[in-house]
């Protein structure tokens, strides 16, 4: 493990000018395109310094390693889809069963489609495991208040098993659509959606009471 001093020396660092944050927006974007292309583990910093155009001793003065590129990359994507997920907090209230269904396995699948890179840095092994995980953690908390929103009275522990279970399916849908050269996949993402609505409209009225 990792000493508080040498945890803090890691750190990236925080550029102060709009300059500087500019910079380290063009190397997580060069970062994101050479992930979704090679992969985390055969990606290199020279690379993603090279696709940046940008020098190496650019890259480190704001990145030390490539895991703290990756870590970065996903809070990125953190705070994109959980914002997307909230303003679905929002809303679901007023939605149906098969809507809240719906909207949740499209939003994974839209987010998978803007963002390649993602699935690269969360299922890859040598992925930074302690951000991956914690970004789940993140998304089963948002769902769970999401589907509260729909069972306010339902107890928190019974979401707490809804929200891991429908998380577990987006991703399947997710993994679905990005399958490449599967026969009939708007079929297969159908009935993917269709076993969401149907689970959670069997969980959701009983929660509820």
């Amino acid at each position: 493990m990792r000493k508080p001093s040498q945890i803090q020396e890691d750190a990236p660092k925080q550029p102060q000018r709009e300059r500087g944050r500019a910079r380290v927006a063009a190397l997580l974007d060069a970062a994101a395109a050479v992930f979704a292309d090679k992969g985390y583990e055969a990606a290199t910093m020279t690379e993603i310094a090279a696709r940046a155009e940008s020098s190496i001793g650019s890259l480190y003065q704001f990145f030390r390693t490539k895991e703290l590129v990756a870590d970065a990359l996903m809070a990125r994507y953190a705070e994109v889809l959980l914002a997307r997920l909230a303003g679905f907090e929002a809303e679901a209230a007023g939605w149906s069963i098969e809507e809240l269904g719906s909207r949740l396995a499209g939003a994974f699948i839209e987010f998978r489609a803007e963002h390649p890179a993602f699935a690269a840095l969360a299922e890859a092994q040598g992925a930074p495991t302690a951000t991956v995980l914690e970004f789940r953690a993140q998304l089963r908390r948002q769902i769970g208040a999401i589907l509260h929103r729909l069972a306010p009275s339902a107890p928190a522990a019974e979401l707490e098993i809804t929200a891991s279970v429908t998380l577990q399916m987006m991703k399947a849908a997710v993994s679905v659509n990005a399958e490449p050269n599967l026969p009939r996949k708007r079929a297969v993402l159908d009935e993917l959606k269709g076993l969401l609505q149907r689970y959670l409209r069997e969980r959701l009225p009983s929660m509820s009471k």
